[in-house]
């Protein structure tokens, strides 16, 4: 339970930086309302990405293929823009805002998860 609360709090520090660096390169669009909605946002994107996202992708598989994978990016900006209309605190203004805090909250959370201990890794790895 506690690993699930650093993971969460952990994506909640990724949205704030995410947001930080689109505004410091000059994205304009995306906004989190404070620390409170924040933990909404990830809460509603993890939902999103659970139950709505495997919908998306298998009615989106023939042009993930045709594109080699890279429709996954248009697909992951779109399950955030849904999480901005959804009112939970996040703004999204557009596709292009959508799709640069997708991919930089994707690896900013990767960069930051990589120091969090992993209890199931490690005893995996005994």
């Amino acid at each position: 339970m506690l690993q699930v609360l650093i993971r969460w709090a952990v994506g909640v520090v990724a949205l704030f930086l995410a947001v930080e660096l689109a505004q410091a390169v000059g994205v304009r669009g995306l906004a989190v309302k404070d620390v409170g909605s924040a933990f909404l946002v990830i809460l509603a994107l993890t939902l999103v990405n659970a139950f709505v996202r495997p919908i998306v992708r298998l009615f989106t598989m023939p042009l993930n293929c045709l594109t080699l994978g890279l429709f996954s990016f248009v697909v992951n900006a779109l399950m955030f823009w849904l999480v901005g209309l959804l009112d939970v605190g996040l703004t999204v203004k557009g596709f292009w805002p959508a799709l640069f805090g997708s991919v930089a909250l994707s690896l900013i959370s990767g960069i930051l998860n990589t120091f969090v201990p992993d209890k199931q890794r490690e005893a995996r790895e005994r």
